[in-house]
């Protein structure tokens, strides 16, 4: 039953909706947080949502009013993972860089932290390639190569064709596989690979923007 069908009938249902909506997302929350934490703990081939709600100090009804099932419970994860991750790169996209070189570094650094700081980032990332079965995400690539490309239009003035295009699919792509391979192994992010990323994304964004603002 969602959150409106448990509001009665009368004229406050507005008044009365707003926080049940509100002790919903909390509840949601603390549900995706329990079970960051056992995928982190045990893995994600081991999640079940018994594991959730026994994390979440919460029953296994409350675990099924929001979601049907664990492969529902790593979609909702995935999802928040990528929204995540998306926030941190709008925020270093907002910031006063003075070079666009400066900026990219910002945006790795985001990328790092991301890996860094949220609980089972490292495992899940934001979904893609997983076998969630019906549910499993379109890739989230082209969601990031479009969001850069808007900010180097607006920023820097870049107007994109083809070639530029691809080479900023390729910047994106490599520093995404290299990132994600530093954090295979090492929760701080192999320093080697970290380092191999920013240097192939440089090289390909140089073909996109050119020297002369780096």
């Amino acid at each position: 039953m969602d959150e409106r069908g448990a509001a009665s009938p009368s004229h406050s249902v507005t008044v009365r909706h707003e926080p049940v909506q509100a002790r919903a997302a909390h509840r949601i929350e603390a549900l995706l947080d329990a079970a960051a934490a056992v995928v982190v703990e045990q893995g994600i081939e081991h999640l079940t949502t018994a594991l959730v709600a026994e994390r979440a100090g919460a029953s296994i009804g409350t675990v099924y009013r929001y979601f049907p099932d664990r492969v529902a419970v790593l979609v909702a994860l995935a999802e928040r993972n990528f929204e995540r991750l998306r926030h941190a790169i709008e925020r270093e996209m907002a910031a006063e860089h003075a070079t666009w070189g400066e900026a990219m570094e910002g945006i790795v650094g985001a990328m790092v932290e991301t890996f860094r700081s949220v609980p089972s980032f490292r495992a899940l990332r934001t979904g893609e390639g997983l076998d969630l079965g019906p549910e499993s995400r379109e890739p989230v690539a082209p969601i990031f190569v479009a969001d850069v490309e808007r900010y180097l239009r607006e920023r820097w003035g870049v107007e994109m064709d083809d070639a530029r295009r691809g080479d900023l699919e390729l910047a994106i792509g490599s520093l995404d596989a290299l990132v994600t391979y530093a954090f295979m192994h090492d929760p701080d992010g192999d320093p080697r690979y970290l380092a191999l990323g920013m240097e192939l994304a440089r090289q390909h964004l140089t073909r996109v923007i050119g020297d002369d603002a780096a």
